[in-house]
């Protein structure tokens, strides 16, 4: 493979994405986003709700979420589709499109949530949520950041703030990762170690996912024991 069809991938790979927060709006009726200044949220008065694993829950995504989203799927396409006639090892290719679904992350938390509570529903904004009135309220909020010919950190970040039907703050579960990565268009470097290094980039949303799955059961285990402690 030569480095420079690598070089190619790499630098179409950060064409038109910022590694800043996101900032974009809600461009589709059926992606829930949220604001919490704007919505009046009230994060510092803590509520007297224990989570309990009997609640229903609604979500709604923060702009982090959307625009995090719309990120990956410009990444996963720019993989799939960057390079064409094969001029890319195929190892090389499955790493960058494995590590960059836009799903991985955003599935696996709403899964995790279900596991905990009796239903989870995501709604599209705070007015309709508000009125099918679920026990607890819950901002997801995530980010990612992946490799390009201009960064070299590595990045993941998911977390999930709890609030009662009155919005007031329950508690908070989160998933944390960072890892700054060798340039991948190193010269003379072997079509596996390059996929390897790629891989990592799964690799670190993976544990920061798996993390927030410690940290979601520890809060809601303690929201039961506060409870029976109360009774």
């Amino acid at each position: 493979m030569r480095i420079s069809t690598l070089l190619t991938l790499v630098a179409a790979l950060a064409g038109n994405i910022a590694f800043n927060a996101p900032v974009y709006a809600v461009t589709s009726s059926t992606t829930a986003a949220v604001d919490e200044q704007s919505c009046h949220f009230m994060p510092v008065a803590d509520s007297g709700v224990a989570l309990r694993h009997s609640q229903s829950v609604g979500v709604l995504y923060s702009e982090n979420t959307v625009s995090t989203l719309q990120y990956l799927e410009h990444y996963h396409s720019v993989a799939l589709n960057g390079v064409k006639n094969g001029a890319l090892d195929s190892r090389i290719r499955e790493a960058f499109v494995n590590s960059s679904d836009p799903k991985l992350a955003i599935d696996w938390l709403k899964a995790s949530i279900a596991k905990e509570f009796a239903s989870v529903t995501v709604y599209d904004n705070l007015d309709a949520l508000m009125q099918a009135r679920p026990d607890v309220v819950v901002t997801l909020d995530t980010y990612n950041q992946l490799v390009t010919q201009r960064n070299s950190k590595v990045e993941a970040r998911f977390i999930a703030t709890f609030y009662d039907s009155n919005l007031q703050y329950i508690g908070k579960a989160e998933g944390l990762g960072a890892k700054e990565l060798s340039s991948v268009w190193v010269h003379d470097k072997a079509a596996p170690e390059i996929a390897a290094q790629i891989d990592q980039q799964r690799d670190l949303q993976i544990h920061a996912l798996k993390q927030f799955d410690a940290s979601l059961k520890a809060l809601v285990t303690s929201g039961a024991v506060a409870q029976v402690a109360g009774n």
